[in-house]
């Protein structure tokens, strides 16, 4: 049972975010992945248009 009161006690002396700041942490990880996918696209479609030049040369 020690166990079990060591983790209760753990999870009451933890300090968790407030309802403003889990937003603003959400909204930081949407920007991050709109950016990485917008990276990522962009990557993608240079390197498609790359490669259809290189076969149209043939």
């Amino acid at each position: 049972m020690k166990f079990l009161k060591d983790i209760v006690r753990i999870l009451k002396d933890t300090t968790w975010p407030t309802k403003r700041q889990s937003w603003k942490d959400f909204m930081s990880v949407i920007q991050y992945t709109a950016f990485f996918v917008a990276i990522i696209y962009l990557f993608d479609l240079v390197l498609s248009r790359g490669i259809i030049s290189l076969i149209n040369l043939f």
